[in-house]
């Protein structure tokens, strides 16, 4: 009761899972981003896909129990691929099992009419994505076509994707193929598929922008995580040798090799110009 009056109770959901309190997504999310349109020289070339990994799951058990109501953290998937987008560029999308793209829509920009306009485009691919799997056999003899494989944050990029061998297969292909991969906030839990089956960890040394550990285990004071986090990113990706630039959920990018990354949903805007203008850069 206490902590309702406070606006620091976690919401309970109708499926028994737990979305953040007023008081959480008052300082951690915004109605309007700060992206603004750029008008980039269009890529014309042959490599002009972006294979798009979502997360179709939505409720992370939390240490105590409870459920997260999470899944992919719109502004950190939308602004990103709207920056590409507008430089030409074109999305697979996809889910491990091929079922529906799941969003945070409690963090969804409702005042943004870019990022509105871009989510209705795109609904149905959301709505229908591909299977990983398919991806997996058809697909990656397509190398040619292929200039990137982006992976969206929000915590539910830590559901099912850290373990899947696609996923693993996937960032693998690109990485042996010299593309490039893309990803934000919780977004590189998803770098933890390339040590499946006791292989080395692809991106050991490699330096990188992540959430940090220490601001989730801080939410729950606020009630944005109905409890404490199940295991920590940032200190598993440090653990197999990962150089982590960031200490604050900020509006850290940081580009290292072929892997390009951001802190969390204050560095989409900056990733989706940064990814945009490496791949022009680099695919002429």
């Amino acid at each position: 009761m206490f902590k309702n009056i406070l606006g620091i109770a976690p919401k309970l959901e109708s499926d028994d899972s737990y979305s953040p309190s007023k008081l959480a997504l008052k300082l951690a999310t915004k109605q309007k981003t700060d992206y603004k349109p750029v008008v980039y020289k269009k890529y014309q070339g042959k490599k002009s896909k972006i294979l798009v990994i979502f997360t179709e799951q939505k409720n992370m058990k939390m240490q105590n129990g409870k459920m997260f109501s999470t899944g992919n953290h719109p502004v950190e998937a939308l602004l990103p691929m709207m920056h590409l987008k507008n430089a030409g560029f074109s999305f697979e999308i996809a889910t491990p099992t091929g079922r529906p793209v799941v969003f945070e829509m409690w963090a969804f920009p409702e005042k943004d009419e870019n990022v509105k306009k871009f989510h209705q485009e795109y609904k149905n691919d959301f709505e229908k994505p591909k299977k990983l799997q398919d991806f997996v056999n058809n697909s990656l003899a397509e190398t040619e076509s292929f200039a990137a494989v982006f992976i969206p944050g929000g915590h539910g990029a830590m559901l099912g994707i850290p373990e899947d061998k696609n996923v693993g297969n996937i960032l693998s292909w690109a990485h042996k193929n010299n593309l490039f991969t893309i990803t934000l906030c919780h977004g590189p839990g998803s770098l933890l598929a390339t040590t499946l089956d006791n292989q080395p960890f692809l991106y050991e040394n490699y330096k990188m922008a992540v959430f940090p550990d220490s601001v989730d285990k801080m939410t729950p004071k606020i009630g944005y995580l109905p409890g404490q986090m199940p295991w920590g990113l940032s200190e598993k990706l440090k653990s197999l040798g990962a150089n982590i630039l960031n200490t604050k959920a900020d509006n850290t990018v940081c580009l290292d090799r072929k892997l390009i990354t951001g802190a969390s949903p204050l560095a989409a805007n900056e990733l989706g110009k940064l990814a945009t203008e490496t791949l022009l850069k680099e695919l002429k």
